[in-house]
């Protein structure tokens, strides 16, 4: 059954079911915006800055999310342990290159390179991760597009998360392209290169569950 009222036309002589073009048109057209428009977007979606481009990234799903909390909670207590730097996860941007913004799931930056912190974003990073999501589009961009772009930001290393292959590809860079440390399956440990003792239980990633109630406790 169709949603749109019998009377097609509404107040004002406006359509039912016609995009709102007055809204539309508050924003820049794709191509024009400008890094500061895109700055002073507000929305609780992810999105990413090309030339003037936006682009909204698909919402997670529960499970990335807690493959993201394994991750995370693994990094964050070596970094902290360490005193190495900072870590945090999706949703702050990062600049590659004058035009060109990125939100990795996951960012580290040593403390050494503290001063490339700003409130607005990060200017490039140490290391990052990126969970892959099902769409053909989305492997695309996480397997070749952002490895291309990661590496030419000169970001030592990167983690690609793969739910679907079960396996954690850590690639670190070797003069202006990456090259595989490993592919980390299901049973091993992913390692850092940049990171001296740090690694992931690949197994314990993506068997990644949310809290069990405990009959016992009534809860």
């Amino acid at each position: 059954m169709s949603s749109v009222p019998e009377r097609a036309v509404g107040p004002e002589g406006l359509r039912y079911g016609e995009p709102t073009w007055d809204v539309v048109q508050l924003f820049p057209a794709q191509g024009t915006w400008t890094e500061s428009e895109y700055f002073a977007l507000e929305t609780n979606r992810r999105v990413e800055f090309s030339h003037g481009f936006i682009e909204f990234l698909p919402m997670a799903t529960v499970l990335h999310q807690r493959i993201l909390k394994v991750l995370f909670n693994a990094l964050q207590a070596f970094v902290a342990a360490g005193k190495l730097g900072e870590v945090l996860f999706a949703g702050v941007r990062v600049r590659l290159w004058p035009g060109k913004f990125r939100e990795p799931d996951l960012v580290f930056m040593q403390v050494d390179h503290a001063d490339r912190i700003t409130d607005e974003y990060w200017e490039g990073a140490d290391l990052v991760m990126e969970v892959v999501s099902s769409g053909d589009e989305d492997r695309r961009r996480d397997l070749k597009t952002k490895r291309e772009e990661y590496a030419q930001a000169r970001i030592a290393e990167y983690w690609i998360v793969d739910p679907h292959l079960e396996q954690i590809t850590v690639l670190t860079l070797d003069g202006q392209t990456y090259v595989v440390r490993g592919e980390f399956k299901r049973g091993e440990r992913a390692t850092s290169k940049l990171l001296t003792d740090f690694g992931v239980d690949v197994t314990a990633a993506f068997d990644a569950q949310a809290v069990k109630r405990d009959p016992a406790l009534g809860r």
